[in-house]
């Protein structure tokens, strides 16, 4: 059982960072992201408020991951793989 979820695992990091995953989960958090920017913080867009960071960053950060994990759970899915 351990090492069938250490095989499943390794082949989720492997198939997250190769592959053309990476690439197409930053164009989906930078659309996605963007469109979030302006929803969120359009009063500091307008120069009303401060922009706040920490926010900007996890607007971008969290449909990568979202893409990321979709992605490689289907690709995993499809191998008949279940790392968790």
């Amino acid at each position: 059982m351990k090492e069938r979820m250490t095989h499943g695992c390794s082949e989720a990091l492997r198939l997250a960072l190769t592959g053309g995953t990476p690439a197409r989960a930053a164009w989906v958090a930078a659309v996605v992201g963007t469109i979030l920017v302006v929803i969120n913080q359009w009063e500091a867009l307008l120069g009303m408020q401060a922009l706040s960071i920490p926010k900007l960053v996890l607007t971008y950060v969290v449909p990568y991951l979202v893409s990321t994990y979709t992605a490689v759970s289907k690709d995993l899915r499809g191998r008949n793989i279940e790392p968790w």
